[in-house]
């Protein structure tokens, strides 16, 4: 009797929280292709000169938005895959504030970064991974994404609980 507590066996409770971490880092990995995907493909249909000012590694307003969408979306599915694979409602909290503060994280360096004296000028052809290496996003943006993002999480964890699989045969 001493393995069960609140109802559950200690076997039960180690295979939810298995289940609970293998569920946010799936959410999180399903982000991250999606977000690679997404952007590179963005990137060639949009071209430099769209996605860049004149000159610059500044990214323009339209590629802002444009973030902004596939950042959403892949939040959105990251979410599903996450309360799906979990059955539970925390996990999908867990990956919404893990793509928080992540986010936040890597906004620092973004918001920290000394104004540059000369920036280098970009040439007509860059290509996707010198883009990804080079691109200057204005701070506001840097900080909108990780609210956008676990907004994305929580609003795709909403509708992956309404996902019922299957009955086992």
């Amino acid at each position: 009797m001493d393995d069960v507590i609140g109802g559950f066996s200690n076997g039960q409770r180690r295979t939810d929280m298995f289940r609970s971490v293998l569920a946010v880092i799936a959410g999180y990995v399903a982000m991250f292709v999606l977000v690679f995907a997404m952007f590179s493909m963005a990137y060639l249909l949009m071209g430099a000169d769209r996605a860049f000012k004149p000159g610059s590694y500044q990214v323009t307003a339209l590629w802002a938005v444009v973030s902004f969408v596939l950042g959403l979306l892949a939040a959105v599915v990251g979410g599903v895959v996450c309360a799906v694979l979990a059955r539970r409602s925390r996990p999908p909290l867990a990956l919404a504030a893990l793509v928080l503060v992540l986010g936040l994280l890597m906004a620092v360096p973004v918001a920290t970064a000394p104004k540059p004296t000369s920036q280098p000028a970009r040439t007509a052809a860059v290509g996707n991974f010198e883009a990804m290496r080079q691109a200057r996003q204005p701070v506001w943006v840097a900080l909108v994404n990780p609210f956008l993002g676990a907004a994305g999480v929580l609003l795709g964890a909403r509708v992956g609980r309404r996902y019922k699989p299957p009955a086992s045969a």
